[in-house]
């Protein structure tokens, strides 16, 4: 635990590989672009009211992402790792089987605004951290643990230690910190989402505010039991590398908000419609092959968008008929339109062994278009773009931030942001912050001074306020 520790407290901006930076770059631009489809989304409405109402600020409060409200740091990240995962276009890791961005980011925010820390060169050196952390607690848990957890439950420790950071734990502290959150992060069984799709989602905004609430409830000398997940032997060998494998790298990127398991078929059939010039008309029925778990992704004809971003046949339907899959794809507009309908609901599905012996290192299907003139067109087996082995290019990310942010933030307010996170390391955080804080719709984006009175900070911090403040490399 002692080299967690140290590389948790002691990495600094100059310590991270160029490529890294450029990774914690993508991410957080592509969450940005994530999160502002997802704030219009009522499960996004419904949680930050609920934080609002809820979650009191206290001595130290932060801003909502998209919303501008002041709530605890706890709440912040709540409500901001809920509206990221409300659309499901986030990175992700195959070997995680889920999400750490999602959290991590929010939780930063919150802990950044609230702790009173303003340099981008070591927020974006958190970020990076947090998704190191969360990627090994992530593979640790499944490693480790029969049932198929949410996100939530691993991405509370990479928030943990974050707060660690964020408020200058001492060693004792941070362990128990993690410690706390391991324990109650939340283990929610993600299967059960899958068939009975809801609100609920990952569980990565209940993490985030498990990890944040973890950190404080240390520093205020609340103890935990440790964390097998960082601690047991038989996971030794996933922290053995920390700082020489940088784990940031193996993301990967998703195209498209639905479900990491649909879009290896959403690709196929995309590749199929663009190499015959097919238009939906021309096929009678789509059949798909693929893995146990994008078989149980069975909604037909989706109610809610969170119906649709947990479907196979709903978005691969959606694909063949607009050739394309984005928010207006998982949302009411698209419930209703017959040819989608058609399609999805005579859409044949089933398990191939070989692509769930793959799985979850491939997330691979084919597909078969039946076309109404008797020709069948049969993908190769495909998956999905974006992995890390076949990165997606700068300019391809960039076009989905704005493809999603721009028509819901005006072209200025887009470009502002993605230049803010070019400059995000020799630039103060809050010039990004300002932008991302503020209402979706705000028609100024000023943001308002920190209400951290950061000459109080907390008297059980190890001697935090003697600490002098790193500046990095």
């Amino acid at each position: 635990m002692s080299m967690i520790i140290d590389f948790l407290h002691d990495t600094r901006h100059g310590d991270l590989p160029q490529d890294v930076r450029r990774h914690a770059r993508r991410w957080l631009l592509d969450l940005v672009g994530v999160a502002a489809g997802g704030a219009t989304t009522d499960l996004s409405r419904i949680i930050r009211d609920h934080a609002a109402m809820q979650f009191g600020a206290g001595a130290r409060g932060a801003r909502m992402l998209f919303d501008g409200r002041i709530v605890s740091p706890a709440g912040a990240a709540l409500a901001g790792g809920m509206t990221i995962d409300a659309l499901d276009g986030h990175d992700g890791h195959k070997l995680t089987k889920g999400h750490v961005g999602c959290g991590v980011l929010p939780a930063l925010l919150a802990l950044s605004e609230a702790e009173g820390e303003t340099r981008g060169d070591a927020f974006l050196t958190a970020l990076a951290l947090g998704y190191e952390i969360g990627t090994r607690a992530g593979i640790a848990l499944h490693r480790t643990a029969p049932d198929y957890h949410t996100s939530g439950a691993w991405v509370a420790l990479a928030c943990a230690a974050l707060g660690a950071r964020a408020l200058r734990l001492d060693a004792g502290r941070t362990r128990h910190a993690i410690g706390i959150a391991e324990y109650h992060g939340p283990r929610s069984q993600m299967m059960r989402c899958i068939d009975h799709p809801t609100m609920l989602k990952d569980g990565s905004g209940w993490g985030a505010m498990t990890g944040v609430s973890a950190a404080y409830l240390a520093a205020d000398g609340f103890t935990g039991a440790p964390a097998i997940t960082a601690e047991g032997a038989d996971v030794a060998d996933l922290w053995a590398d920390l700082g020489s494998n940088w784990r940031i790298s193996e993301q990967y990127f998703k195209p498209w908000p639905i479900c990491r398991w649909a879009q290896s078929a959403v690709r196929a059939i995309l590749d199929l419609r663009a190499e015959h010039g097919l238009t939906s008309p021309d096929v009678e029925r789509i059949e798909i092959a693929t893995f146990h778990e994008s078989h149980r992704l069975a909604a037909r004809s989706p109610s809610s968008t969170e119906e649709a971003q947990y479907s196979t046949s709903f978005p691969a339907a959606a694909a063949m008929v607009r050739g394309t899959v984005g928010p207006d794809e998982v949302s009411a507009s698209a419930f209703a339109d017959p040819e989608i309908l058609r399609l999805s609901q005579g859409m044949i599905v089933i398990e191939a062994p070989e692509y769930n012996a793959a799985f979850p290192a491939r997330r691979i299907a084919h597909v078969t278009l039946v076309l109404r003139d008797g020709r069948r067109l049969v993908s190769p087996p495909t998956e999905a773009p974006g992995d890390p082995e076949a990165p997606i290019a700068d300019a391809d990310l960039r076009a989905k931030f704005h493809g999603w942010a721009g028509p819901l933030l005006g072209a200025s307010r887009a470009g502002a942001i993605e230049a803010a996170v070019d400059t995000i390391e020799n630039t103060p955080w809050t010039r990004l912050g300002d932008l991302i804080l503020a209402p979706l719709d705000a028609p100024g984006t000023a943001g308002r001074d920190t209400i951290t009175n950061h000459a109080a900070r907390h008297p059980a911090q190890g001697g935090a306020d003697e600490i002098e403040l790193e500046r990095e490399a």
